[in-house]
């Protein structure tokens, strides 16, 4: 069980100024203690893998595991959570084949589909992947009265997985809403996407925040330079934080860095977006449950 000693320790060594290298002696430390600090959504891919989906396929580098857990260990990130990205489709071998290295130190979210079989589900489950995403932006909702779609659910809510949607706001509660009516957990990403012209104004984060009294959805404070060009993603970020806490508490909000921030890779790095989480959370006690004791029990840590 981490100290609060140990988490003050964390928040010192980033405070003096780490960017891609940390203090003497942090990462050293930080990999000596259990847990300090969990990083909820990045992804680690080869460019030579099959993309069979080229929506927002990056081209020329690699995102490996080794270079994200080297930023984890420079941030005084003791744990991640890889998410599979849509570029890659339903082809989650690698995501396992990383998780089955690091067992300790990473949890997975999946991409399937409706109709996987139970077998593939405890194979996923057995190598650390504790839920689904449903990448959704550009797409129209699911009909989870489909077939396969309940039986996919109802697999879900039995595992205790959660299930996570990327959607622009306008368009959440046509998905929301059924997850929540199927008793799963719910996870939104990147603030929940607001539009850029309206950002906390917009009627699909209002809606967003109404679901706080649920117990039952979690934010993902992450990619907010997905919400708006020229900072207004970050500014809309920033107005964000005091509703999000007031309806979910910091105990249903989840940080993210989106590492290797695709798509942006020339505008965002990993110690800016850590530095936005510092001043989205300035007080230590919030910060504590936020990068600690929520997604430890969400992700099962």
């Amino acid at each position: 069980m981490t100290t609060r000693r140990d988490f003050t320790f964390t928040l010192m060594c980033s405070a003096a100024g780490m960017a891609l290298a940390p203090l003497a002696g942090c990462a050293t430390t930080q990999r000596m203690t259990s847990m300090t600090a969990i990083d909820c959504h990045a992804h680690v891919f080869l460019h030579s893998l099959p993309m069979p989906d080229p929506r927002r396929a990056p081209a020329g580098y690699d995102a490996t595991p080794a270079a994200y857990l080297g930023l984890l260990d420079a941030h005084g990130m003791s744990h991640g959570v890889l998410v599979q990205p849509s570029f890659l489709g339903l082809d989650n071998s690698y995501l396992v084949s990383v998780l089955r290295a690091h067992p300790r130190r990473l949890r997975g979210i999946a991409v399937v589909a409706p109709g996987v079989s139970v077998q593939e589900l405890d194979a996923l489950q057995g190598a650390g992947v504790v839920g689904i995403r449903l990448n959704l932006v550009g797409l129209p909702a699911p009909d989870f009265a489909s077939p396969g779609w309940p039986e996919l659910l109802e697999q879900v809510r039995l595992r205790d997985w959660q299930v996570e949607v990327h959607q622009i706001a306008q368009e959440l509660k046509p998905v929301l809403a059924p997850l929540l009516a199927a008793g799963v957990k719910v996870v939104v990403d990147h603030f929940g996407r607001p539009s850029a012209m309206l950002g906390v104004n917009d009627p699909g984060f209002r809606y967003l925040l109404s679901l706080g009294q649920t117990r039952r959805v979690w934010v993902k404070l992450s990619g907010a330079y997905r919400n708006g060009p020229g900072g207004r993603g970050e500014e809309t970020a920033l107005a964000a934080m005091p509703l999000l806490l007031r309806e979910f508490g910091a105990e249903r909000l989840i940080w993210g860095s989106d590492w290797p921030h695709t798509l942006f890779e020339k505008t965002a790095h990993y110690d800016t977006e850590f530095r936005l989480m510092e001043s989205w959370l300035p007080d230590l006690a919030q910060r504590q449950v936020v990068l600690h004791d929520t997604p430890a029990r969400l992700f099962r840590f």
